[in-house]
């Protein structure tokens, strides 16, 4: 027996009737034989954390635009949260780790620079139907190694385009609009409870929010911590949550449910639309904006910088000129679409 017929055989002894087994996946678009030491998920979960669209997370937006300050999030950090929180979620109900960990690791590769005023900016001088989360489904299957994607698993897949949820309910009502798999509505989940507290936190330390201005029955059931909060809100999905009709029903505690929209709300009120993180939003927009409109009517330029991202195989890829600039200003990091921006149209001073 493999190392991988092992794990997978524990999987079987181990996991809840409601996991998605390792064994049980619907498998890739472009069929690979199985590996000797790794579970279909736990390659997925390797790909993604070795793809170049993982790496320049790091230096992408999660609220505060290219923070200066080492402590504040950014999208990789972030995603690293979630992905620890979705898995500590998927042990202690005895469901698919790896499946969970991969879906959160891959949930944001389609991020834009500059957060969610990078993707309203793309929404507006792209197409309004641009998403975050359908971008990063492009990324794992179209964008990445070299125009080859990563070729993952359906449940990967479907769990990355299906992570998103907006200002919407954390799970629709529309089984359509649902993952497929209990982990993938688990990464949904462990999304909102990871920027409910570490966005709260970043508002914080900026002193954009005073903590004294948090309502105060998010704070009698959450607790005042990061760590208080996000067992809290661990404790009470795991206990909460319930096998029905032969399938796992993920569910909150009514008192849970207020608390993480009223903090929702509160975040939504006090940071996300305050005048400080608004207004560089607005700087951020007018930066992709220019660039997206230069590179429209400078063909012969996006050449050289396609090269330097190590996606010029999307110069021969046959899609349109639009959208591969779109896919272009998507992959920038903060501090790449500033830089570029400063060269294009800042004046060179001479020496």
């Amino acid at each position: 027996m493999s190392i991988r017929e092992d794990f997978e055989e524990r999987e079987r002894r181990f996991m809840s009737p409601y996991g998605c087994l390792s064994s049980s996946s619907r498998g890739r678009v472009r069929p690979e034989p199985l590996r000797e030491i790794r579970t279909a998920f736990q390659m997925d979960r390797d790909r993604i954390v070795f793809s170049n669209a993982f790496r320049r997370m790091k230096y992408k937006t999660q609220v505060f635009l290219s923070p200066l300050g080492d402590q504040y999030r950014t999208r990789l950090t972030h995603t690293l949260e979630v992905a620890h929180i979705a898995r500590t979620i998927a042990r202690a109900m005895y469901l698919n780790e790896d499946l969970a960990e991969a879906i959160a690791l891959g949930h944001d590769l389609g991020h834009t620079p500059f957060g969610h005023g990078g993707e309203m900016a793309l929404k507006e001088i792209f197409s309004y139907s641009f998403a975050h989360n359908e971008q990063s489904l492009r990324v794992v299957d179209v964008l990445e190694n070299q125009g080859r994607g990563l070729n993952l698993t359906y449940e990967v897949r479907d769990g990355i385009l299906k992570h998103a949820k907006g200002y919407g309910k954390i799970l629709p009502d529309d089984p359509e609009e649902n993952p497929c798999t209990v982990e993938g509505q688990i990464v949904r989940f462990a999304d909102i409870m990871a920027y409910l507290n570490h966005d709260l936190e970043d508002a914080v330390r900026s002193r954009v929010i005073h903590e004294s201005q948090v309502p105060d029955f998010c704070v009698k059931v959450l607790g005042r911590t990061h760590s208080e909060r996000a067992t809290a809100m661990m404790r009470d999905l795991i206990y909460s949550s319930r096998g029905e009709n032969g399938r796992m029903v993920l569910d909150t505690s009514d008192e849970m449910e207020e608390a993480m929209g009223q903090l929702r709300q509160f975040l939504y009120d006090n940071v996300y639309r305050s005048h400080q993180v608004h207004k560089e939003f607005m700087k951020a927009k007018k930066i992709l904006s220019e660039l997206f409109t230069y590179f429209l009517e400078n063909p012969s330029q996006i050449e050289r910088e396609l090269v330097s991202m190590e996606m010029q195989n999307l110069l021969n890829s046959g899609h349109p000129y639009e959208r591969l600039v779109c896919d272009f200003i998507a992959s920038m990091t903060d501090r790449y679409a500033m830089n570029l921006y400063s060269r294009l149209f800042f004046p060179t001073p001479l020496v």
